[in-house]
This record gives C-alpha cells, structure tokens and sequence, in this order.
C-alpha cells in the first residue's frame, strides 16, 4: 500500500499560510547550505506530489519558468517531472507537467490512490486537503518545518479538524538558518 506524507513550513505560532494566505515568509531563511542541501535531496524523494487548486496554482506559475531553473535547478528539474495529483472542483485543465485532475471527493479518491501500485504520495500546503485527509485518518507520516517567525494571524493546516489527533515524534533536524524539521506519525 502507498503510503501519504505531509510536507509542509510553519510558523513558531502554528501558522501554514499568513493572514493574507502567503507562504513566502517560509521562504526567506536559505542562506544556509545544509538547508539547501536538505530541500534538494527531499525534492528528489520521488513519489507522487498531492496539491489542492490554490497551491497547485502557485506552483505551477514558479517551478516552470527560467528564473526557478536558475535559482534552484536541482528542485526544479524535479518538481517539473515528478507525477502530480491535483484536486480541484472548479478547474477544468491542468497544463503544468506530469500532472492528474481529480474532480472526485478527496478522501475517497485519495483511499483508491494509495491501494494502488506506486511510489508513495506527498502533500504540499494544501491545507484543505491536509485537514480532509487528517480527518479520514489517511495521512502516514507528517514532515512539519517550523520556520523562526512569528505571524500572529493565519491559518493552520488543521483547520476544520473535529476530532483530536494524536501523533508520535519520530525524528527532529535542526539547521543553521534556524528551521526545525519535525517529523510525526498517527498515533493507531
């Protein structure tokens, strides 16, 4: 069975996405090689990329232009050629790269994908969808980057959860820039 991962930057108050719904404050702490490093190789973990319209938008506006290519050429090759699977109800096309439209309800549609042959599933940002499929008790393992800032407003990844989640740490990464990877799995 595929199994379903969350990769996804916080801030020190919890926040996915600011008051305004940007990402670009988890963006901001690079000048650190062993960070640089560690997206690189994540990047290139393979599997299947999970996205919700508004993150896939974003995305699909960066990660195929030349400036993507010349800033970070190792992420972009990949984010490019791996397989992406994007939930969405109101869009009719999807045009960037290696990339599957499902109209279909999340949960369901996400239960066939992992009994299905195949490298295992990411999700990135996509909070909606974090909280659906955290709510289905369909995510395997979460990957949360707390990021050295503080927002004061926003919106958490969790939003819409109606039962508690337990979860067990099962590795932590601190860098220099001063992120902290924490790694979480469900609690059966």
């Amino acid at each position: 069975m595929r199994k379903l991962g969350v990769f996804n930057h916080v801030s020190l108050d919890g926040y996915f996405v600011d008051q305004h719904g940007e990402m670009s404050w988890a963006h901001t702490h690079h000048q650190d090689e062993e960070w640089n490093a560690f997206v690189a190789q994540n990047a290139g973990g393979g599997g299947t990329l999970v996205l919700g319209r508004v993150t896939y938008e974003l995305m699909a506006v960066f990660w195929p232009t030349p400036a993507a290519l010349e800033t970070m050429p190792v992420v972009a090759e990949r984010m490019n050629n791996l397989p992406k699977v994007l939930f969405s109800q109101t869009m009719d096309e999807a045009a960037w790269n290696n990339t599957t439209l499902i109209k279909d309800e999340v949960a369901a549609a996400v239960r066939e994908l992992k009994s299905t042959p195949g490298d295992d599933m990411v999700i990135l940002g996509s909070g909606t969808i974090v909280a659906q499929l955290a709510q289905a008790g369909l995510i395997d393992e979460y990957q949360l980057v707390v990021n050295p800032v503080v927002l004061g407003a926003g919106r958490t990844m969790f939003d819409g959860i109606q039962e508690k989640q337990s979860l067990q740490l099962t590795k932590t990464r601190a860098f220099g820039n001063g992120n902290v990877l924490l790694c979480y799995k469900p609690v059966a």
